[in-house]
């Protein structure tokens, strides 16, 4: 690869609102070890008996010990009790295991009236009809909740409206707003449903289909590198990639595309998640450059350039390394490492000897530095179909022997 401009803009970035370090680990799943945490920006992955949702929680300096709030009242994260009490068979009202969790209780508290969506009001949920269940995860302004409405599993996500720092509540308002716009938008099988949403005075609520499988990640996590079966991974890729290639059309960027944010449906199907830092691309003014997770983001965001789309074609062909090889990428470097790596060595991540050609051309284009010369994904859906029909025809019981030694990322 060839050698790009030196890396800049890591250190400090916490001390501006603009910028932030992500570089240290944001989430955890409630009731797991450290071990477990995942290092990302701006995301929060929950998960029980297999159910995932991923989605935006806020842009904050990950481990920041200011991020102090009224209804929770700690310091960036800590663990909540495990609610295990099955969910209340009374319309709009929190399960009795959540009876001590003041932001459920906040949105559910019909002393504290429902505020509009503006120009989206058709999609203001009507809480009579949610019920709120368990507690998956937190983040240092929300949580993460499993839920019903109107009989249907929901992921449901809640924000809190910092008391004391006004910058910070606009800035999470306007993501409301966006994401709200942006899930509102998008209507496609591999796009996460959005259900509705509503504000109340201190509290934002954002409400989506449920994905049982739980994420992709979460999915190859769980087969400890072991190899995947190449007809499903491409099947997946492809999803993917018809999911963006959607999103693309209607001149959006996704700029967080990874695997924690692709949720597996009941169909198996893909579902790609996680809007809250999606922008129009004609709004590139004024864009967070950093947006995005370190593993998975293209160089040009590293180093606050421009950027167009070309930058969600770049982490597709991380997830589809990931997809291929079941493995994480730059497993063997910190995210902050990784990214020095990608911008000052050209490095990527190591394709294993018995790729296909073919999936080892769509890899390397998109991953290329020159973002012109990484394809569209109306073209990466296409050449994927054309991997699909040789896997079927050539190698249908083809699986990938993941036997690399490290360092798995090659210059």
């Amino acid at each position: 690869m060839p050698e790009g401009p030196k890396f800049t803009g890591i250190i400090g970035l916490h001390n501006n609102h603009d910028n932030f370090d992500f570089s240290q680990d944001f989430y955890r799943k409630l009731n797991e070890g450290s071990n477990m945490s995942i290092d990302s920006y701006g995301s929060l992955q929950m998960s029980n008996g297999g159910g995932s949702v991923a989605m935006s929680m806020d842009n904050s300096s990950v481990g920041s010990n200011d991020s102090h709030t009224r209804i929770l009242g700690h310091q960036g994260l800590k663990y909540v009790k495990d609610y295990s009490v099955a969910a209340s068979v009374n319309p709009g009202r929190v399960s009795q295991g959540l009876s001590d969790d003041a932001l459920a209780q906040a949105l559910m508290d019909p002393r504290y009236p429902t505020d509009g969506l503006g120009n989206y009001d058709e999609w203001t949920i009507d809480l009579r009809k949610l019920n709120m269940g368990q507690a998956f995860a937190q983040g240092a302004f929300g949580k993460l909740y499993k839920g019903t409405y109107n009989g249907e599993d929901v992921a449901i996500k809640l924000l809190e409206k910092p008391e004391n720092d006004p910058e910070r509540a606009h800035l999470m308002e306007q993501q409301f707003q966006q994401e709200v716009m942006m899930l509102a938008r998008l209507k496609h099988p591999n796009i996460v449903r959005f259900i509705g949403a509503c504000r109340k005075p201190m509290v934002w609520c954002i409400v989506t289909e449920y994905a049982k499988g739980g994420s992709v990640r979460q999915f190859l996590a769980k087969r400890q590198n072991r190899s995947v079966p190449l007809k499903l991974a491409v099947k997946q890729a492809l999803d993917v990639a018809r999911g963006m290639e959607y999103v693309h059309r209607l001149n959006l960027i996704h700029r967080d595309l990874k695997s924690d944010n692709l949720l597996i449906s009941a169909d198996k199907s893909i579902k790609i998640a996680d809007f809250g830092v999606a922008r129009i691309e004609v709004q590139t003014e004024g864009m967070t450059p950093e947006t995005g997770t370190y593993r998975w983001m293209a160089p040009e965001m590293i180093q606050h350039r421009p950027y167009t789309q070309k930058v969600d074609v770049y982490s597709f062909g991380i997830v589809l390394w990931e997809l291929i090889t079941g493995m994480l990428p730059f497993q063997n470097m910190t995210a902050v490492q990784a990214a020095f790596a990608v911008v000052n060595k050209g490095v990527r991540p190591n394709i294993p000897n018995d790729c296909l050609p073919s999936l080892s051309e769509i890899m390397t284009r998109c991953w290329d530095t020159d973002p012109d010369v990484r394809p569209s994904f109306s073209e990466v859906v296409r050449m994927l179909e054309v991997a699909e029909t040789e896997i079927m025809t050539t190698v249908r019981k083809a699986r990938f022997r993941c036997c690399m030694s490290l360092p798995m990322t090659t210059d």
